[in-house]
């Protein structure tokens, strides 16, 4: 791409920067333990980037396999102005799911952390497209391990991607609709998908919470989160630039260290996890818990001890509704004096219309229970949420409905229009603030020579959410303990899918269908003293 490239007046992360860099030179954009970065710091480096990103002849998707750090979000903003799009993929996949969603993007070319060669290396058998890796922080313990591969990859230093401004203008979007970038899902009823996000969504959802968040240019938003989740992205980088105010990301949340984060970085709004929160309440009261910058904490879902919480640390705490696939379209309405009612997300925001739907796609009335629907207000801003599945035409049909998108979640809706959340219908479980794909982990289970059959399942978590259930019946003349499953799945499936609990059965509870009845397995399960973990 030259400096003659066509323009747009569709503005994209990059154009803005570019524009922020103008008007905040000197502010604070982004902010990271390993470094600070101003807007026209910042702008710099994703030039840089970006003129490496032509230089090397990058097109379609760039992938990246990082851990939390500033060149993890820069590239996304240099993707962007290079006419690219970014597909930050899940730090945590492993062997033939990590194989997946590089593949999906159909690059030759994959910029990783050194510290994420052995997962990749576990992979590469599976890889279909790539060709050169591009290795942050490569050494010679790294060349080492990848001259195992022979030819099959070119290995570059991440280096090789850095290069002087070569002064061309940001690429612009023909259209809203053009992609941005790619999220992950994380495989709720099968694989995982790639949320397509384009433009318009991006600036489109930052803008949307906000508002409803009532975000302002001087505040300082922390999320403590991986940046190839919606929160870090579009749910805290984007806000910030939309105002010009200014975002903070640590590498990780960490109990120890979150409220001296937040008086650190001077942090007015954060966003949580239940879980997050449960461990932030259990920690040891202390005199100065009120003592700290913020005043707003926005996520899901809200833990029952919400009113002490907010009298202890001195914050007000809101819960809204959302996905990747929609973005936020439900909030806590933050003017009203009144609590919400017990148990609700809020009230759909004026953008967006929601129902409840039975299986036939039919509305119901207030108080019942269905599958939550929701699309844009306005028929011709339907890019507010995601365009679709990435390259996966089947997943988008069973998704869309006459431009309502199906989420598979359970909700109700009172008469005031408050959403309350009711379950999953998809076979999903969410720990720790991830969806978690039964189907994966089962696939990887069943693949064990003593496994006959397994089940994983969600079951109620001390810490909220959910903890991962596994149930497995093991081959006649086989022995198999729950060390040896838990071993197996740590080499194979990411982190946070190894099961907390493990039972062995005869034979698992079947429906008339001859499906597995996870509902039985559910009643069944009793908590142990501790989890497996």
């Amino acid at each position: 791409m030259t400096s003659t490239a066509r323009r747009s007046t569709v503005p994209t992360i990059a154009t803005l920067l570019a524009e922020r860099a103008r008007t905040h030179a000197d502010k604070h954009f982004v902010r990271f333990r390993e470094a600070d970065f101003t807007y026209v710091d910042f702008d710099r480096r994703v030039r840089s980037l970006a003129s490496g990103i032509r230089a090397q002849g990058m097109g379609g998707v760039v992938p990246t396999l990082l851990p939390n750090c500033a060149d993890a979000v820069a590239l996304w903003f240099a993707a962007s102005r290079a006419g690219a799009i970014w597909a930050p993929l899940n730090t945590g996949f492993r062997g033939i799911g990590l194989a997946h969603a590089v593949n999906l993007t159909g690059s030759r070319d994959l910029i990783v952390d050194r510290s994420l060669v052995d997962p990749l290396l576990g992979a590469v058998k599976h890889l279909e497209h790539l060709e050169r890796l591009f290795v942050r922080g490569l050494d010679e313990e790294a060349s080492g391990a990848l001259s195992r591969l022979g030819r099959r990859l070119t290995v570059l230093p991440f280096e090789a991607v850095v290069c002087a401004d070569d002064g061309a203008s940001p690429h612009g979007p023909s259209s809203p609709a053009d992609p941005s970038l790619l999220i992950y899902t994380s495989g709720t009823t099968g694989v995982s998908k790639a949320c397509e996000l384009s433009h318009r969504y991006v600036l489109g959802q930052a803008a949307l919470l906000a508002g409803a968040a009532q975000v302002h240019a001087d505040d300082v938003i922390f999320c403590p989160y991986p940046v190839f989740h919606w929160d870090a992205t579009i749910g805290t980088v984007g806000p910030a630039l939309h105002l010009g105010a200014t975002a903070v990301i640590t590498e990780r949340f960490s109990v120890s260290r979150f409220w001296a984060d937040v008086r650190r970085y001077g942090v007015t709004v954060f966003d949580f996890m239940g879980a997050t929160l449960t461990f932030i309440y259990n920690q040891e009261p202390r005199e100065d818990d009120a003592d700290n910058p913020a005043r707003l904490g926005w996520g899901v879902p809200m833990p029952a001890f919400q009113a002490d919480f907010e009298r202890r640390f001195g914050v007000r705490l809101a819960e809204g509704y959302g996905s990747t696939e929609l973005g936020v379209i439900v909030f806590h309405d933050l003017d009203d004096t009144r609590p919400p009612p017990p148990g609700s997300c809020g009230r759909c925001l004026p953008e967006f219309r929601l129902r409840i739907v039975d299986d036939g796609g039919r509305p119901l009335p207030p108080g019942s229970v269905g599958e939550i629907a929701a699309r844009p207000a306005a028929a011709d801003d339907r890019h507010l949420m995601m365009t679709g599945y990435y390259q996966m035409a089947e997943a988008n049909r069973e998704a869309f409905h006459d431009g309502w998108f199906h989420t598979g979640d359970l909700g109700r809706l009172d008469e005031a229009g408050n959403l309350y959340f009711e379950g999953r219908k998809k076979d999903a479980i969410r720990r720790r603030g991830e969806n978690i794909s039964a189907f994966e982990i089962e696939q990887v289970i069943e693949s064990h020579p003593a496994v006959v059959e397994a089940a994983a399942y969600g079951v109620p978590s001390e810490f909220t959410e959910e903890d991962v259930a596994l149930a497995v019946v093991v081959r006649d003349g086989h022995e198999l303990g729950t060390g040896e499953i838990l071993e197996y799945c740590r080499d194979r499936i990411a982190r946070y899918m190894v099961p907390d609990h493990v039972r062995f059965l005869d034979a698992l509870p079947k429906t008339p269908t001859e499906k597995v009845s996870k509902r039985l397995l559910r009643e069944w399960h009793v908590p142990p003293a501790g989890p497996n973990r």
